[in-house]
């Protein structure tokens, strides 16, 4: 990573096309520093207009963004945090990305949230976390279960308001992640079933 992070930093100025030609390389390490340059493009944008663009085109070549850390690093900080500036736009975006049934979008859906959760608006990552707790695959298991953590530390009643008619039925990863965080006399009363 240290040495990815330098070459990000030696391309600040490559096109954004030439970062998309690099997400196609079978090698992961050239696809997750494709993806380091998108989001540095990104962050470092200085109009609204090359941002959208950077956004459009990472979710054209979401085939391309498939692995849990790839999907990890850019998610959040490309397509959550343009969507935090989108007002009315997000759902609409993340439901499609769930209703995809495609693993690696659907977790993208899930981690975009997280732009959300910083920005102290959790209820979007909530809605999201409700349309995933029933998926089958552990890697959505834990997306969820770790959104739901980083939703408690902003907004813990929210947090225990959503698991309370829940988290029964919530696969046992995903409830692990989600009160990782919790005194341990309260984790152990939702891992018994009687919080």
């Amino acid at each position: 990573m240290p040495k990815q992070r330098a070459i990000v930093r030696l391309s600040r100025s490559v096109p954004v096309e030439e970062a998309i030609e690099l997400l196609h390389n079978e090698l992961h390490e050239a696809r997750l520093t494709a993806l380091l340059i998108l989001v540095d493009r990104f962050e470092h944008s200085t109009g609204s207009d090359e941002r959208h663009r950077v956004v459009q085109r990472y979710l054209e070549e979401l085939d391309q963004v498939n692995n849990w850390d790839l999907v990890d690093l850019s998610a959040p900080k490309i397509l959550g945090s343009w969507l935090v500036e989108q007002p009315r736009r997000e759902l609409a975006i993340l439901r499609e990305l769930v209703d995809s049934g495609h693993l690696w979008r659907q977790r993208v859906a899930m981690l975009a949230t997280f732009a959300f959760i910083r920005a102290g608006q959790v209820d979007i990552a909530l809605e999201i976390a409700d349309l995933l707790l029933r998926h089958r695959h552990d890697l959505i298991h834990k997306a969820v279960g770790w959104m739901l953590r980083e939703v408690g530390k902003v907004d813990l009643p929210a947090e225990l308001q959503f698991l309370a008619p829940r988290y029964r039925q919530m696969p046992r990863t995903m409830l692990r992640y989600a009160i990782e965080r919790f005194d341990p006399e309260l984790r152990r009363a939702y891992h018994d079933g009687v919080a």
